[in-house]
């Protein structure tokens, strides 16, 4: 059974991605190489990463770090995991200031954790992306972008391509000078292109999404 590592050769995937895609590859001149995700070398934990994805949801960093600390405070632990959650009650977590629908989403990830539906880092080294998706997306308040932006940012997937992301799909719109941005099935088709390194693709996608229009002129003219 394969293993999959955390992580990729950047640099494998630059000059991968400049050759396969001219368009792109002109961003990317303009921009520089991106670096290694330096999360892919952290100790992670699944379960407690997507407690805390549930926790930070539609909130500001600021507001979201604040209710989990309450939340560590009540359990006495750094831990968000069914053993330690399961210290307080749901009044208890709505005291943290943790929403209904976050309060059941907890519940329910801390169910399937202990029936062991939630597999480990060790496991989500042996499947495949698409695996590690079905696998997570079933839990009440985690849709198949959070679990993305885990293989991406914390697994180091080389080939994922969120093409719900808006930042992807503006970025995409940029590159391919489109009046609008390409649907999620359109930029999936269109990123066929650049596979088996879509990850490292996707982000560049945000940098261009995030760039200048001043900036942007100036790449377009040397395309042309």
């Amino acid at each position: 059974m394969p293993r999959h590592a955390r992580g990729f050769d950047v640099e494998a995937a630059y000059d991968h991605l400049s050759r396969r895609d001219r368009r792109l590859g002109a961003w990317m001149k303009r921009l520089g190489p991106l670096p290694a995700e330096p999360r892919w070398r952290k100790p992670f934990d699944p379960v407690d990463a997507l407690a805390r994805a549930i926790l930070f949801q539609q909130l500001s960093g600021k507001a979201a770090s604040t209710i989990v600390g309450r939340v560590e405070a009540a359990i006495g632990s750094s831990r968000l995991h069914h053993d330690t959650l399961g210290r307080i009650d749901d009044a208890a977590l709505r005291a943290c200031g943790v929403s209904g629908n976050k309060t059941l989403a907890l519940r329910d990830l801390a169910a399937r954790e202990s029936r062991g539906e939630i597999p480990d880092l060790r496991r989500m080294a042996t499947m495949h992306q698409d695996e590690i998706v079905a696998a997570l997306v079933p839990v009440r308040g985690i849709g198949r972008w959070t679990v993305e932006m885990m293989l991406m940012f914390r697994l180091g997937r080389p080939d994922v391509l969120p093409v719900d992301d808006l930042g992807v799909r503006k970025g995409a719109q940029r590159v391919d000078r489109l009046e609008a941005m390409p649907t999620p099935k359109e930029l999936a088709a269109r990123g066929e292109k650049w596979g088996p390194y879509r990850t490292y693709a996707s982000l560049y996608l945000w940098r261009i999404a995030d760039f200048s229009d001043g900036a942007k002129a100036a790449v377009n003219r040397s395309q042309d």
